[in-house]
């Protein structure tokens, strides 16, 4: 059900003139969502309240609320069409008066940023409305009204679709790209660094929340179920921080869908910080992360760091190094080409990296595995607080061209998550020494020593002597058959 009704709404907006994307599609379905969401969370929280004799105080007055604004309905359940806005007095309604009344949340609770009305006034200060058509409006409510999540089956089915959806606007394009980390191996990723309840998690760089997501789920059934746990996974495990708008509304949606009720998820450029200021109670036990990279950051940023570069990535690693606390751990998605780069601020980079942190394991990862970029990557798994003496390396082979018909799967990353903790050397894998990296450019290009032997390419020179020699012996076959005839 869950599924149709996406594609039923999908097919509207394509019908929009003010719909021109997926990634328009995924942001104008969130706020509706959204809306829906926060209704049946009142109703569950005036339901409770009932329960014990005492009065719910409804977050959202009652004109805005969803059964006033969106679906009212007569007494057979069904909406009631001559009180229902539809049509420019709908699209008159949320743009003149909802939106902006949400947005003022920001305001009202800025005093409490965890809380979800705070949430709430960031997400309308963010997002407009881009459906033009109030007819069309008017269908989208209605289908989502139809949608029910206040169990948790039903919320786990949502919060999938939700994430294919937000798969689908990364093979959409280049700007959705950015937003999807292939799930498989974002789930090796947390099950090497293992986080557990108590310890708090970190993306600086949190696009859709996918690695928070994950994280959750992962604590979440590995957990004790009891009123201490539930409440520290709530509100004290899982931080990030996006700095674009889209981003930042899908990520606290993805979140909220995961079963986050509200979020500590900040709209803010993380770059714009400066490191010097981080104290330890800003640090984190674990940081899960594949920031962007090949952005040229202005000089004013780069002022923020130690290492002064224009490249995004290596500013977030240095951020990710810094706020990272003194015996934690982290994985970090980077471009393979941080590992040979030759110019100042790369070398200084490891060099920093392998004398504050123990670097113990690069997976190398193959050509496909972020679909429509084309660039190699690597991840980086280290440990703050001693260096770096031994790394592991292993390079991933699927077995197959990797793409979007060919996506990575979880099975794919079994043996490099089986290996890893007994950093086995085989084929794939081996060992690289600190003691053997040269001090003078710390590369650490990916360079299998295992791998099998395979025959030397031959010069050209070689080449045409063995030329030269099967054309003579050629000639002297020829002539000896005119012999014989």
């Amino acid at each position: 059900m869950f599924e149709q009704t996406f594609k039923n709404i999908d097919d509207i907006l394509y019908k929009d003139s003010g719909a021109d994307s997926e990634l328009d599609y995924i942001g104008q379905t969130s706020w509706v969502l959204f809306l829906r969401y926060l209704d049946e969370l009142e109703q569950d929280k005036a339901d409770q309240a009932e329960l014990k004799g005492e009065e719910y105080q409804y977050i959202l007055d009652e004109e805005y609320r969803w059964p006033n604004w969106a679906m009212p309905k007569g007494e057979d359940g069904k909406v009631n069409h001559h009180t229902a806005l539809t049509g420019p007095d709908l699209v008159q309604f949320v743009d003149g008066k909802l939106f902006p009344y949400l947005a003022n949340f920001k305001q009202k609770a800025a005093e409490t940023p965890k809380s979800i009305e705070y949430k709430i006034g960031e997400i309308f200060s963010e997002l407009k409305n881009r459906i033009q058509s109030g007819y069309n409006l008017r269908e989208i409510l209605e289908y989502i009204d139809e949608l029910e999540f206040r169990t948790q089956k039903e919320k786990h089915e949502l919060s999938h679709l939700y994430e294919t959806k937000i798969k689908n606007m990364g093979n959409a394009g280049r700007n959705g790209g950015q937003y999807y980390t292939p799930r498989p191996l974002i789930r090796a990723m947390i099950k090497v660094t293992d986080p557990q309840i108590g310890e708090k998690v970190y993306d600086g760089a949190a696009g859709s929340c996918g690695f928070l997501c994950e994280a959750f789920e992962y604590m979440y059934e590995r957990m004790e179920k009891n009123t201490t746990n539930l409440k520290a996974i709530q509100e004290d495990t899982f931080y990030g921080k996006e700095k674009k708008n889209l981003a930042y509304v899908i990520g606290t949606m993805n979140m909220i869908l995961h079963g986050i009720e509200a979020p500590n998820l900040v709209h803010t450029n993380t770059l714009g910080e400066n490191i010097r200021d981080i104290q330890e109670k800003n640090r984190y036990h674990v940081i899960l992360a594949n920031p962007p990279f090949g952005g040229k950051e202005r000089t004013e940023v780069q002022q923020n760091f130690d290492i002064k570069t224009g490249e995004t990535a290596f500013l977030f690693l240095q951020h990710f190094i810094k706020i990272l606390k003194t015996g934690g751990r982290a994985a970090i998605v980077i471009k393979n080409t941080f590992l040979s780069n030759t110019d100042n601020a790369s070398v200084s980079l490891r060099k920093h990296l392998l004398e504050s942190c123990n670097l113990h394991t690069v997976l190398d990862m193959p050509q496909g595995t972020f679909l429509g970029a084309g660039v190699k990557t690597v991840v980086l798994f280290f440990q703050k607080g001693e260096p770096t003496k031994n790394i592991w390396y292993y390079q991933l082979d699927a077995g197959r061209n990797l793409g979007k018909t060919n996506p990575l799967n979880d099975a794919d990353m079994e043996e490099f998550v089986k290996l890893q903790s007994l950093k086995s050397e085989t084929e794939k894998s081996w060992v690289l020494k600190a003691a053997d990296i040269d001090e003078a450019t710390f590369d650490l290009s990916v360079k299998n020593p295992n791998t099998p032997d395979e025959a030397p390419l031959r010069s050209p020179k070689e080449i045409l002597a063995e030329m030269k020699a099967l054309d003579i012996e050629t000639a002297e076959i020829l002539e000896s058959m005119g012999e014989l005839l």
